[in-house]
């Protein structure tokens, strides 16, 4: 007996016989195979038909349970009698054709897979005659169970495996899926094939799957991922919720009406209701899971994850009450719905989470990376609009006020992408900021595939969580500047040319020409991945061959195309931007300054990632030479696309002050290899383990860390003023201030007043942004004074001497007195006023101060900008 098929059945009596006749009729081997039918209780006469079959044939059995009918049970019953070492499993209602099955249970037969399944979801695959929602459930059960299961279709009735892996499913394994139970099982360990298959919807009968089905499916994925949830502390814990809802709106909604503000007024409910819930959920929710006894090391857990919810659900108030305009009152409502998930997911999985049978450490990091990774875009997406511009964003808005091929300090794209934002969301921080998410999972995308193409589905996941909770990861899919679309088009340029240069792959080239062109048109910095492809084809033998081949050239070719714009712009202007960046280099005074750069790497990566980073360098570095071909070239490439541009990075800093943010992307193609350490138990288990050890503590402080920011921007922390932000933030606040000066002025003199930023944009460009179309202002920046302003040196070369009252804006009190190289500005104003402040505040919160002066004129400019470059 070569193999054993255990058909479940449930009133299947119309499907009996066709299938019996389809599957005797197959080119086997005779008594190479026998029929197991294990029936759940019919009552249409599907037993009596199978009898009948089973008097006749000796390889055709039956078996009938008497208790609850439960998919998983009947195989289970069936396996246990089964006569071979190798089990079939496959529908009675013919969705399963029965001349598939040589193809499926062929790779187990022959010894090569511990696991065959039969897939609809690979190519080849397909479904036919289930209608769009049925399709579509099937299909969002096999997603949801891929974060922990490594193959397409892990709903699956159609697959082969060996026996003896039965006996690792648990025994309060129950539902309609046992192939994710065997799966799991295996933690890993098993090695599995993919079939494609037609499946076909049922003939005759009717469908067995109900809503209860899905929802026991739901939860013993979530058990098998470490999650202690049930339909019973589902239901005891939104019993305590709602105990927790009542205190945390009666205090909320006390301390409103007290105008005790809202921050406080949320904070102080959620922390009281907080600690309620955490002493009836430990005692009682998930008492059959713990001892119920006040734990002082879970109680911190469940207030990290508690205030993990409180800063994601003050951005939901804000949202509701600043955006939507909802009353406080009825506000908080939605807001405490809205972050019930994180609470109760945060208690299965971290706070009680499942200790008597533990998935492997291998599901555990990939269940905590999905977690981490949907939460840091929940928290994007919650705050994307609430948070004020940042005057980089001011200035690159104003950048689609003047539409052009380029511009003089950067590439358009970040133009472009603003431009397309504030097309379809409107002129307001999230349409500004839209294109800033989309390129943060553009890049997530690209990390994961090219992580994956590098190790494995499981350093993957752990690289893109990485890249989310580092600081250069976090802000580049929030903030929109350059780096947003720098990093996505560096994640999908190493992507392409992976793909390329170690696995020959000739269409990889047209994907690394768009990907480099579209990277040149965001930031000049991408070149640096060309410098490093030339130097990986110079020193890899297998990569020379592409210099004699054509993909390579035409890929320059079509970046070059791309990247055309920027050339036309410049030659149409004299070169200037590129001529700009080549000056920049130098430009700090030939000041030595490796130190600085290595500080903020520190802070772009964490102390933690740059540890690890230098462990990751140091172990490619020291075992290139033992590994096998493969390896050997994967880790070149790592090296070389790593190391190449922060040579460069370093060189240059040994004579220029760095850019705070100048290496950012260079990690993109180690992250890969740190992902793939951390997730080592034998080469590496010493340096692993400690790895390990750190991160943990670092992605909840640096989580932590955003939210708390974010929500300090947006609501405020009652206790902490504004004073850190006294300069570059909380221009809309100060915009209004800056209204009313304006107003007074034209008022007095009857004059529109010119208003001037002295800064090099930053001020212009926020008070631009944050200037409404009722009170215009009339804006300049400081090169009217003679000092440098990037693109406002285009926008606004140059005014004339104007009778037109004038007022001074500045972050500083001398820059109103004195311009950049320390020459006074009075000669250049008439009847210019002394330096006066004020202090703007927000509903009664002092925010920052505002520094202006006032003149009743201008003489214009001694000597301007244009005349200097000259």
């Amino acid at each position: 007996m070569q193999f054993s098929i255990v058909i479940p059945t449930l009133n299947e009596s119309e499907n009996v016989d066709l299938l019996l006749t389809r599957l005797l009729a197959l080119d086997l081997v005779p008594g190479s195979f026998e029929v197991i039918f294990v029936d759940d209780g019919s009552t249409d006469g599907t037993p009596e038909k199978i009898r009948r079959w089973e008097a006749h044939k000796k390889n055709i059995h039956l078996v009938e349970r008497q208790e609850k009918p439960d998919l998983t049970a009947s195989i289970l019953a069936g396996t246990a009698i089964a006569k071979s070492d190798i089990i079939v499993v496959m529908d009675a209602d013919l969705s399963h054709l029965p001349e598939q099955l040589p193809a499926v249970v062929a790779p187990v037969l022959d010894g090569n897979y511990d696991v065959a399944v039969g897939s609809r979801y690979i190519p080849g695959g397909s479904t036919q005659g289930w209608p769009l929602y049925r399709q579509w459930l099937s299909r969002a059960g096999g997603l949801l169970a891929r974060p922990i299961c490594d193959v397409s279709d892990a709903t699956s009735g159609f697959f082969a495996f060996h026996r003896k892996l039965i006996t690792n499913i648990p025994e309060k394994a129950r539902g309609y899926k046992i192939l994710l139970e065997l799966l799991m099982s295996g933690q890993g360990n098993l090695s599995v094939i993919e079939i494609p298959i037609t499946f076909h919807d049922r003939a005759q009968g009717t469908s067995k799957l109900s809503l209860s089905h899905h929802l026991i499916y739901l939860q013993r994925l979530i058990t098998l991922a470490g999650g202690t949830v049930s339909i019973g502390t589902a239901s005891r814990f939104a019993i305590v919720g709602f105990m927790g809802i009542f205190v945390d709106a009666l205090i909320f909604q006390w301390m409103i009406s007290w105008n005790s503000g809202l921050a406080l007024a949320h904070i102080t409910s959620f922390l009281a209701a907080v600690t309620i819930n955490y002493t009836l959920n430990s005692k009682w929710s998930f008492r059959s899971y713990h001892e119920g006894n006040l734990d002082w090391y879970q109680f911190g857990r469940f207030l990290t994850v508690g205030l993990f919810a409180l800063l994601l659900r003050g951005g939901v108030l804000a949202l509701l009450v600043y955006t939507w305009h909802l009353p406080a009152e009825l506000a908080i409502f939605p807001a405490i719905a809205a972050t019930a998930a994180v609470n109760y997911l945060g208690s299965a999985f971290y706070v009680f989470p499942e200790n008597r049978n533990r998935p492997s450490l291998d599901i555990r990091w990939r269940v905590a990376a999905v977690g981490i990774v949907l939460f840091v875009i929940l928290l994007r997406l919650v705050y994307l609009g609430l948070a004020q511009l940042i005057p980089d964003e001011a200035y690159y808005w104003q950048y689609t006020q003047h539409m052009d091929l380029s511009f003089f300090d950067h590439p358009p794209m970040v133009a472009w992408l603003i431009w397309l934002g504030t097309t379809i969301a409107g002129q307001n921080e999230l349409g500004v900021r839209i294109g800033a998410f989309i390129c943060g999972l553009i890049a997530m995308g690209y990390l994961y595939a090219f992580a994956r193409n590098l190790y494995d589905k499981s350093t993957g996941m752990r690289a893109i969580m990485l890249l989310s909770i580092l600081p250069f990861g976090f802000a580049s899919g929030l903030v929109m500047t350059p780096d947003a679309p720098l990093i996505a088009t560096w994640a999908a340029t190493l992507y392409y040319m992976e793909r390329a240069l170690v696995a020959g792959r000739n269409i990889a080239w047209l994907g690394m020409g768009v990907a480099f062109g579209l990277g040149l048109l965001s930031k000049y910095t991408l070149g640096l991945l060309g410098i490093a492809a030339l130097a990986f084809v110079i020193l890899d033998p297998a990569a020379r061959r592409w210099m004699r081949r054509p993909q390579p050239y035409l890929s320059a070719i079509l970046a070059l195309l791309l990247f055309s714009p920027v050339i036309i712009w410049n030659y149409e202007n004299n070169w200037v931007s590129f001529l700009f960046q080549t000056e920049r280099l130098g430009g700090g005074g030939h000041t030595f300054s490796v130190h600085y750069l290595l500080l903020y790497i520190a802070i772009i990566l964490t102390p933690v990632g740059l540890y690890a980073a230098l462990h990751a360098l140091r172990y490619i570095c020291s075992k290139n030479n033992n590994y096998d071909k493969c390896e050997r070239r994967r880790n070149l490439f790592v090296l070389i696309f790593t190391g190449i541009p922060l040579v460069i990075f370093l060189g240059i800093s040994t004579f220029d002050t760095p850019r705070f943010h100048w290496t950012s992307p260079v990690w993109l193609a180690i992250l890969p290899t740190i992902a793939w350490m951390m997730g080592q138990s034998r080469t590496l288990y010493t340096i692993s383990s400690r790895l390990r050890a750190i991160w943990q503590p670092t992605i909840i402080v640096s989580l932590l860390a955003y939210t708390f920011v974010l929500h300090y921007v947006v609501l405020g922390i009652p206790g902490i003023p504004y004073q850190f932000l006294t300069e570059h933030y909380f221009w809309k606040e100060a915009t209004l201030e800056v209204e009313k000066i304006a107003e007074e002025m034209r008022s007095q003199t009857g004059q529109v007043p010119i208003v001037v930023g002295m800064s090099k944009w930053s001020i212009a460009s926020a008070l631009s942004f944050y200037n409404k179309d009722s009170n215009k202002m009339d804006i300049r920046s400081r090169n009217m004074f003679g000092d440098n302003s990037a693109m406002y040196d285009f926008w606004f070369p140059s005014h004339p001497p104007s009778n037109r009252p004038i007022i001074l804006v500045g972050m500083e009190r001398h820059t109103l007195e004195r311009d950049r190289e320390g020459d006074e500005i009075d000669h250049m104003l008439d009847q210019p006023s002394t330096v006066q402040y004020r202090i703007v505040t927000r509903n009664g919160t002092p925010l920052r101060h505002l520094y202006y002066r006032t003149a009743q004129g201008y003489h214009g400019s001694a000597i301007s900008k244009l005349t200097k470059r000259q």
